[in-house]
């Protein structure tokens, strides 16, 4: 599975860039044919920056979501559900100590 996982963080960082990479040629290209202007260039590439950034945060929260829903269908817990039946079972401990030295003390 982590396997899979490192598949799936390569193939979006590929099309990043790749998509990148497009991006900054189309807009030198307009700026070669003076169809934009050197300025306008850096502003849009800018934009673009952000805007990709933001879609691959997107894309990064749904990929996660994803995997925890898989592994939840798999029987695997959270770390929440963990941690919560770890303090659970601490109690329970402490629960049983106290029973026990009771009844020795009687």
């Amino acid at each position: 599975m982590n396997e899979l996982i490192k598949k799936g963080f390569y193939l979006g960082l590929g099309a990043a860039l790749a998509s990148k990479e497009k991006a900054e040629k189309y807009v030198r290209d307009f700026v070669t044919n003076g169809d934009l202007a050197p300025e306008e260039a850096k502003k849009l590439l800018v934009e673009l920056g952000e805007k990709g950034k933001e879609k691959q945060e997107e894309w990064s929260k749904q990929f996660q979501q994803g995997v925890s829903e898989s592994f939840k269908q798999l029987g695997f817990v959270t770390v929440e559900e963990f941690e919560d039946t770890k303090q659970q079972l601490n109690r329970l401990e402490e629960k049983l100590d106290a029973l026990l030295k009771n009844a020795n003390q009687e």
